[in-house]
């Protein structure tokens, strides 16, 4: 495969701007790549932002949140990178990709697009918006964003500067992942990543993004992904996080399914002080599909807190959520989940499973599954499990001399890999899995 690179010069408000910009500060007219429509919605934003009030301990989408990690008053506007092409090294992912987009502190410095199909766009937001207007129009941020994090999505589309944009025309088969990396460097920098995802009916890929902090500093991350697949279509789309260790984050993300299509969805949480994680599954048409998984190793005193919702809007339409959690030292994990079969959904299939290993005494884990079911002739279970290691799997691995230490992450290991396994993709599986094998220090 070829490259090439894309290093669009920046506005000189961005080249401009000092490090200390706060995020929270009036923000500035640095859109300047950005059509003038979507300027005027970034000021609209703004103010949207600035009237929604802060989450409070009262409001049920924040019960259980840690709301002093919601104080962003530190963090300052990403300034472009010192060094671009260390980074472009150092994104070294997945070995055979159809297509690469490497983004640095809100720019893009590479683009690899050399094994896509004809007719399918792999373009920064800005351009998307600028070229195709009404598809871009169309699919950008539009579902009103429902389980709590309304204000920051609010700051999200206020401060946008890039994201990545895939279209996969009708029929059209990507047999090779598309990889995106979004990396953040700089001590309290603030990035906004996006990837909006169209594929049009009986279209298929799977898309790969990383979120990766150059350093171990202070940063903030506020990251949207929409996702809209057309009838017959299929995507799988996997979001690796893998911020510093003291990084706040927001992960928001909104689907929508239409008759027959499939949406597979994995989120693999490895870094972080604190994550927020919103997805909003919509069954749109009869016999659509969502599957939405995440695994999540929570040491030290990382607090992971997702929300989720199956909303059923169609008759026979399947949704299933697997999420585990493996919990070590002081780490705190939050779950709080609905599945709705709205009016006239019949013959829905809905299922939500949580299960939380825990390996620590001072670990906590919140689970809260939900349903709401207005429709006849359903089948909807929810639950959540919660529970230590298996003596009988650890006893058999210190018989057989494995360091404890070991044997345990070897447990934790085979806990996730049932989740891999829903991927229903060898490829992804493996590759994900030498991933989760890094992380917790398993391989070689």
């Amino acid at each position: 495969m070829t490259s090439s690179t894309t290093s669009a010069a920046p506005s000189s408000d961005i080249l401009l701007a000092p490090s200390n910009v706060g995020v929270l500060s009036a923000p500035a007219d640095y859109s300047a790549d950005w059509p003038e429509w979507f300027r005027r919605g970034q000021k609209t934003a703004w103010e949207t932002f600035q009237a929604i009030p802060q989450p409070k301990r009262t409001d049920e989408p924040w019960r259980f949140a840690n709301l002093r990690a919601l104080d962003l008053s530190d963090f300052t506007l990403a300034v472009p990178v010192e060094n671009e092409a260390a980074l472009i090294v150092r994104s070294k992912g997945f070995p055979d990709v159809a297509a690469k987009l490497i983004f640095a502190n809100e720019r893009l410095i590479q683009r690899e697009a050399t094994g896509l199909p004809p007719g399918v766009l792999l373009l920064p937001l800005e351009q998307a918006a600028t070229d195709h207007q009404e598809l871009f129009q169309r699919n950008f941020m539009s579902t009103p964003v429902r389980l709590g994090s309304k204000k920051f999505a609010a700051l999200h589309r206020a401060r946008l500067r890039t994201g990545a944009f895939l279209h996969v025309p009708k029929g059209i088969v990507i047999e090779r992942p598309i990889e995106i990396w979004h990396w953040v460097e700089g001590e309290d920098a603030t990035i906004f990543p996006h990837t909006l995802i169209v594929l049009e009916d009986g279209a298929s890929a799977s898309v790969i993004d990383r979120f990766v902090s150059a350093n171990d500093e202070s940063s903030l991350a506020i990251a949207v992904n929409d996702l809209t697949l057309g009838s017959g279509s299929k995507l799988t789309y996997v979001g690796v996080q893998e911020w510093s260790s003291k990084t706040t984050a927001f992960h928001l993300n909104t689907t929508e399914v239409a008759m027959n299509g499939t949406a597979t969805a994995l989120a693999m949480n490895f870094g972080g002080s604190y994550i927020r994680g919103e997805s909003d599954s919509h069954l749109l048409g009869e016999g659509s599909r969502s599957v939405m998984l995440s695994i999540n190793p929570a040491d030290a005193e990382r607090e992971i807190d997702q929300r989720t919702f199956q909303d059923h809007f169609a008759p026979r339409a399947t949704s299933d959520l697997l999420y585990h959690n493996a919990l070590s030292d002081a780490s705190r994990t939050i779950f709080a989940g609905l599945i709705k079969v709205e009016e006239g959904a019949h013959e829905t299939d809905a299922y939500q499973k949580v299960r939380n290993l825990i390996l620590s005494d001072e670990a906590e884990a919140n689970s809260m599954p939900g349903l709401e079911i207005l429709a006849d002739n359903v089948r909807c279970t929810h639950g959540a499990t919660s529970g230590e290691l298996n003596e009988d799997e650890l006893f058999y691995m210190l018989a057989r001399g494995i360091p404890p230490n070991q044997a345990a992450q070897l447990i934790v290991r085979g806990f996730f890999g049932t989740v891999l396994e829903r991927l229903e993709n060898p490829i992804l599986e493996e590759q994900l899995g030498a991933i989760l094998d890094r992380k917790l220090n398993l391989t070689v």
